[in-house]
């Protein structure tokens, strides 16, 4: 598809829009001067901040557009070839980009990204960091983490706000914090478990302080995101040692309130996940228990200056999620929406599971007339999914909050705005349902030791048929792919197809295995050592390299060693599989004691440490 380059003129455009403009020409045929061989564009400022019209007439068009976002998405309709009428009742829809799990994000990358969300139609981004940012004095902030400085952070700021877009803090002033606070030098000062902070500490509250002051400095936006969620062992460890025990409600609030009063010192509103308070009313702790009570005490002592985000990533009611907005406001506050488009534990960005939750959740926002609506993007797990795949999730996204559910004009504008091509991401999507449903991850099998199986093994529990099906799931999915050598301008489509076909090859170097073995028969396993081994090794030092290649075009190297670790190993492995082989085959050992053992029904989860690397936790 060729993108029509865009023509503007300084004494014709409000000025308002010329920073935008010019950052978007960094990328796009964006000119300010006089049409040539484009089409001239007028802006006309609405006095409607949520809405926007786009109307062409041969080779000039006119923009009228409510705010800087408004004008940035109708540019991305313009450079689409498409025209539009429409208005959304999101007065901030934005992203929240998981950089805490290995993966970082280079500046250089994460503007392209800027410019790519402002076509689309995003004013709000925000960068989840738990460690992974240099704080003065503090040296093991983001120490071999890949963690921004407050340069980086502020040239990211700068751009955001050149397009539009708010960046606001994200960070963790209570839980999560792992990373940290396994360094010797918090053990004993600021760490209640393995991950929660110690509440009522002096020392926590000052280390908290340098980390509100840092972002107070190097972001504009006066808001900030301070995490608090999944404390489940909140006051169960060291600050139970020294204070006894206490109701969860009390320690979170008064931890709260403490943190509520740095922000205000430094001109910041604080946001929270709204999630303890929910968990923390219900014996089992979860979070959508429908009978969960929150006491009006609790309520009360909620800090006002507060916001709460309602986080759900999982629902495809509708009705659920209007009750879960109702159950917020409630409480007495009304919430920000945090929704989900699917990346963490995955290959690829998951569209299936994306759309399933994220229209649903669309719908009640609109119904419920929520005015902020965010997605995030996790990396549970190590964050090796190819992120640049989710960019078409969020184009889809961004149609849906804007009225639009037409997958012609969103493929039309992901062309235009990320170059690819969305059939092909949709179709890879399919990666995570190797066997169509959901209890067979795909993402599983890569990371599934090839000699111990404990992976395969469960899943032959669910289906013993399961691989065959996968098999042919894959190969179809790969055959629907268009040109996908030359669909690599964002994401790669050829990593995907590679991942799939080293799955394929995974997955019938395992089933030969197994039946060769289970029948003794010589000649097959000495053909799985002698060749079936060899071009299983060759297959993932391919796929090895293709995730270098991804990983370091977008992100800092931190991180990408845990990849590495993970399949260097397998490559070890599978030749362990030869020797065991040979060692059968010349009498040395009776039999190979990991495809001996008995198959239980496992099903631990999807992490490769836990559940697919090894028999024991030490890995």
């Amino acid at each position: 598809m060729s993108i029509q380059k865009i023509y503007w003129s300084k004494q014709d455009t409000p000025v308002e829009l010329h920073s935008m403009l010019s950052a978007l020409a960094d990328e796009y045929p964006v000119v300010c001067g006089k049409s040539k061989d484009g089409i001239q564009v007028k802006f006309i400022k609405s006095k409607k901040s949520g809405c926007s019209a786009v109307s062409t007439k041969g080779n000039s068009a006119t923009v009228e557009y409510g705010g800087v976002s408004m004008a940035a998405r109708a540019v991305g309709t313009l450079l689409s070839g498409l025209e539009s009428q429409e208005s959304t009742v999101f007065k901030s829809l934005g992203i929240m980009l998981d950089c805490s799990r290995n993966a970082v994000m280079t500046v250089q990358h994460f503007k392209k990204w800027l410019r790519q969300l402002a076509l689309m139609g995003y004013n709000q981004a925000m960068l989840y960091t738990e460690d992974t940012y240099k704080l003065p004095d503090e040296p093991y902030f983001g120490y071999m983490r890949g963690a921004y400085t407050e340069d980086e952070l502020k040239a990211i700021d700068t751009h955001a706000a050149s397009l539009g877009i708010e960046m606001i803090a994200c960070i963790q002033t209570l839980g999560h914090l792992e990373q940290i606070l396994r360094w010797a030098p918090y053990g004993g000062t600021v760490r209640d478990t393995a991950g929660v902070m110690l509440v009522d500490k002096a020392d926590t509250y000052n280390l908290i302080e340098k980390m509100v002051a840092m972002w107070g400095r190097v972001f504009g936006s006066r808001r900030i995101h301070v995490g608090m969620d999944e404390t489940h062992d909140l006051g169960r460890g060291r600050f139970m040692d020294l204070f006894g025990y206490e109701r969860g409600f009390e320690i979170f609030n008064r931890h709260l309130d403490k943190v509520a009063k740095i922000c205000k010192k430094y001109k910041l509103k604080p946001m929270i996940w709204s999630d303890m308070y929910f968990r923390m009313g219900n014996k089992n702790m979860d979070y959508y228990a429908k009978d969960t009570v929150i006491p009006e005490s609790v309520k009360a002592k909620i800090p006002k200056s507060v916001e709460l985000v309602y986080w759900d990533y999982y629902h495809k009611d509708k009705d659920f999620y209007v009750d879960w907005i109702r159950r917020h406001r409630d409480l007495g506050y009304e919430p920000l929406m945090g929704s989900g488009v699917w990346t963490w534990s995955r290959l690829w960005y998951d569209h299936q599971l994306s759309m399933d939750t994220v229209k649903p959740c669309i719908e009640a926002c609109l119904e419920e007339k929520v005015n902020e609506l965010f997605f995030t993007l996790w990396g549970d797990d190590g964050a090796y999914c190819e992120y640049d795949s989710v960019l078409a999730g969020l184009c889809k996204a961004a149609e849906l909050a804007y009225g639009c559910d037409c997958d012609d004009v969103v493929s039309k504008k992901f062309a235009a705005i990320c170059s690819g091509n969305y059939k092909n991401y949709v179709t890879l999507g399919a990666i995570q349902y190797p066997c169509g449903a959901e209890n067979i991850p795909g993402h599983t099998l890569l990371w599934d030791d090839p000699l111990l199986g404990i992976n395969w093994n469960n899943n032959t529990t669910v289906n013993p048929r399961w691989a065959d099906l996968a098999v042919k799931n894959y190969r179809k999915m790969i055959a629907a792919l268009e040109n996908p050598g030359k669909d690599n301008k964002n994401a790669d489509v050829n990593h995907g197809k590679l991942l799939a076909e080293v799955l394929i090859m995974k997955l019938e170097f395992r089933h030969a295995l197994l039946k060769a073995y289970s029948k003794k028969n010589k000649k097959d396993l000495k053909e799985i050592s002698q060749v079936m081994m060899p071009a299983m090794v060759k297959a993932l030092k391919k796929a090895l390299k293709s995730f270098r290649t991804q990983w370091m075009r977008r992100n800092k190297p931190f991180g990408f060693e845990v990849i590495q670790l993970r399949l260097n190993s397998q490559i070890g492995r599978y030749e362990e599989i030869a020797v065991r082989i040979n060692e059968l085959l010349d009498g040395t050992i009776s039999g190979i004691a990991e495809l001996d053992e008995a198959v239980p029904n496992v099903h631990g989860g999807g992490h490769w440490s836990r559940f697919f690397a090894s028999g024991s936790t030490i890995v």
